[in-house]
């Protein structure tokens, strides 16, 4: 993918974005006219007046696939309307991330806020939920949400999810909702999102993903890129990406179709802790360096040195390189 191409697609992803924000509120304000019920015809509920009103429907129509329809009426009735309408997504992470109290969760793409405002709710206030998001409409929404909802353990944060602007190690959990599959490079963002964990920190997302059989030719043919089809990683490609940043015990299960060969589906993963990690790598070193299929190169003074490290005794080196 070009430069140019990328930039391209970027500005399509945020001005669809931008437009969903400004479509939620539009209709919210709209709302205004029938919060009372007095500009409809026979008495109606709070929820039918938020929803679908005299006034028009606040909610995006998405289809079955995409939407708040994948949140439980519990987690929907409980947060503001927009950030309930302005929901896009293909899942509901925080059903599958298994959220602790106290723990810092990232939402990557975090549009309206409703998977932030949810976090924030499962953390309780010793914990803490950031979004970020690159689409300025879309963080005023979600800030207003949170206003709305008297959420004060959240903050909305301005970057791609590509870089985003928050200290290494800085969160126990990263989650993101259908956002993945639009960004125009994809091991970068894997890559950010093991900086951004702590060691033993895990990552649940939700994101459409394709069958291996599918080409990337084949994608485009089901869907545009800014419609969260086009550009899905293969189950294959994500787990390779995955492993390829340093992310163990990845899955990909699929959940329900997106599209003929694609499917909506739930991403996990796990960091590793800095004990785990030790021991993983020392683990590596004595198999790939200190068996007897490998006694003649670490025979050799440099190899020796490089396997057993530089102050190895001619002892060490003979009974734990291979040398015979």
């Amino acid at each position: 993918m070009t430069d140019t191409t990328a930039e391209l697609l970027r500005d399509q992803v945020r001005q669809r974005y931008a437009a969903a924000a400004s479509t939620v509120t539009t209709n919210e304000d709209a709302q205004a006219c029938c919060g009372d019920g007095s500009c409809c015809s026979g008495s109606t509920t709070d929820t039918e007046v938020n929803e679908t009103s005299c006034c028009g429907s606040t909610l995006l129509e998405v289809g079955e696939t995409f939407g708040s329809g994948l949140y439980t009426a519990g987690d929907r009735d409980s947060l503001p309307v927009a950030a309930v309408a302005a929901s896009l997504g293909c899942g509901n992470p925080t059903a599958v991330a298994e959220l602790r109290e106290g723990e810092r969760v990232l939402d990557l793409g975090s549009g309206g806020g409703i998977d932030v405002l949810l976090s924030a709710r499962r953390v309780g206030p010793s914990g803490f939920a950031y979004g970020v998001d690159m689409t300025d409409e879309m963080l005023d929404l979600a800030r207003a949400n949170a206003a709305r909802s008297g959420a004060t353990n959240v903050e909305f944060v301005k970057g791609t999810i590509e870089d985003v602007p928050l200290p290494d190690a800085s969160v126990d959990v990263v989650i993101s909702n259908c956002v993945i599959n639009l960004s125009v490079d994809k091991p970068k963002v894997l890559a950010e999102m093991f900086r951004l964990l702590a060691p033993g920190g895990r990552i649940g997302i939700s994101d459409v993903v394709a069958e291996d059989q599918l080409t990337p030719e084949q994608r485009a043919e089901r869907g545009e890129y800014v419609g969260c089809i086009a550009g899905a990683l293969s189950r294959t490609e994500y787990l390779d990406g995955l492993a390829d940043v340093g992310f163990v015990d990845a899955s990909v299960r699929f959940t329900h179709p997106a599209a003929d060969g694609m499917h909506a589906a739930i991403i996990q993963a796990t960091k590793l802790t800095e004990a785990e990690r030790v021991s993983s790598s020392a683990a590596e070193q004595s198999t790939n360096c200190c068996s007897h299929d490998e006694a003649g190169s670490c025979c050799e003074p440099d190899a020796k040195a490089g396997c057993c490290g530089s102050t190895a005794t001619a002892a060490t080196a003979t009974t734990s390189c291979g040398c015979r």
